[in-house]
């Protein structure tokens, strides 16, 4: 959420820049409201005086043995009003608050202005696309003719858009959730969390998913829970209320969860194979840092979800998003892209976020400053490191052989009883 105090003071400006990211926000309503608000807190403030008068002058009349009869009555009724007040007040900053956590964050000034993903601007590429020497085939192809993919029995379990693994593939997702977690636990020195997959209401706001993405998240209506469509969710919440000791700074955490999506706003996009599931895993990367320090930390978590894919000699590039691509809760984003022969294009395998403090504002996330005696937001940032199921897609994409066959990569081998290759 943004500083209410700043759109309070600056919202021609607030709404200029949103305008980048294609948002038009209501600024009547939000003056109207505003204008609410002060006019009763004035009120307010008034008869908060008049009482403390009257109550000094009831003091003086007692201890004279005066009648106080008549300003008690007026004490009365200025607390009536009060109430009345308070009442409303309540009402204005609920309307208030339904608008301001409706609006997006502001981009950081290094992010391209722009409206399409065209606009975004690459920032680096990594590693040599592999001359296969033969027409690659995608993953489907691939799985079903090792006969270690299979989404025709996921539609009978389930619907479209599940899979279900089989055999050495299956055993090759598992290993790329245990390499990574290692290699974030033991080189990057990640906390490994392991969190609930279901989560309230007011976490899904904490980190920006509610209102806003209702419709993409599965709710289990009984329980008034919704199914996590990222770790970020438990994982970001893990700190809600909290002060943090500077010297604890910064917090990272590290989990790997399922998620679920219901993709409400991609029907028909992607609709072959496993790049947009309903039910896919993540390794994810989770920061708490002090607010000076955040943008030094999108750079290094973004370096530790390449690392991933450098040990997996899997070409990728990284990509700065312009402000229309940018997410609801972002100040600045990175997208990973790693490439797939089959369709001979970068596809999204991550994104590394810098939300600066629009979740710990709405979480209450703080530390004190070096004289402990003020509380600063902290800033928050994540970052998918990475995306299990499209990481299987693309080493299954550029370690496929003539003969329809997988070589393992190196590093995964160990956590593959030594196996080298996958056949049927």
């Amino acid at each position: 959420m943004l500083d209410p105090q700043l759109i309070r003071n600056d919202l021609d400006r607030i709404a200029s820049v949103l305008e980048g990211r294609g948002i038009k926000i209501d600024k009547v309503k939000i003056q109207d409201i505003e204008n609410q608000r002060k006019s009763i807190q004035i009120e307010t403030e008034k008869l908060q005086a008049q009482r403390n008068l009257l109550s000094k002058e009831i003091g003086d009349l007692k201890s004279k043995n005066k009648d106080t009869a008549e300003l008690l009555e007026k004490v009365s009724s200025i607390k009536e009003q009060l109430e009345k007040n308070e009442e409303e007040l309540t009402k204005i900053q609920k309307s208030w608050y339904d608008l301001v956590i409706a609006i997006p964050n502001i981009p950081h000034k290094s992010v391209p202005v722009g409206t399409t993903e065209n606009d975004n601007e690459v920032v680096r590429e990594w590693g040599k696309k592999k001359d296969l020497n033969f027409k690659p085939i995608d993953h489907v192809d691939l799985g079903e003719s090792l006969q270690q993919i299979d989404f025709d029995t996921a539609v009978q379990i389930t619907s479209s858009r599940f899979v279900v693994l089989k055999g050495q593939i299956a055993q090759l997702h598992r290993a790329l959730i245990q390499f990574m977690m290692d290699v974030h636990v033991n080189e990057h020195s990640y906390q490994e969390v392991n969190v609930p997959y279901l989560v309230n209401e007011d976490s899904c706001i904490n980190t920006g998913q509610l209102p806003k993405f209702k419709e993409d998240l599965f709710y289990i209506q009984d329980q008034n829970l919704y199914l996590i469509p990222t770790a970020e969710i438990p994982v970001t919440n893990i700190v809600k209320d909290k002060i943090i000791d500077k010297n604890n700074l910064p917090l990272k955490f590290v989990s790997h969860t399922p998620c679920f999506r219901s993709e409400a706003g991609s029907y028909g996009k992607d609709t072959r194979g496993m790049i947009r599931q309903h039910q896919f895993e993540k390794v994810e990367l989770v920061q708490i840092v002090e607010a000076e320090q955040s943008y030094n930390i999108l750079e290094e978590l973004t370096q530790h979800a390449e690392s991933i894919l450098k040990k997996l000699n899997l070409p990728y590039r990284v990509v700065n998003l312009c402000t229309r691509d940018l997410g609801f809760s972002a100040a600045k984003t990175y997208d990973i892209e790693v490439w797939l022969p089959s369709q001979n294009q970068y596809r999204e395998i991550s994104s590394c976020s810098n939300f600066e403090s629009f979740q710990t504002r709405r979480m209450k996330t703080r530390c004190r400053d070096e004289n402990n005696s003020k509380l600063d937001l902290l800033h928050t940032l994540n970052g998918s490191a990475l995306a299990i199921g499209r990481t299987l897609i693309a080493i299954m994409e550029n370690y496929q052989t003539e003969k329809g066959e997988i070589v393992i990569p190196d590093v995964l081998q160990q956590y593959m009883g030594d196996k080298k290759i996958i056949k049927q």
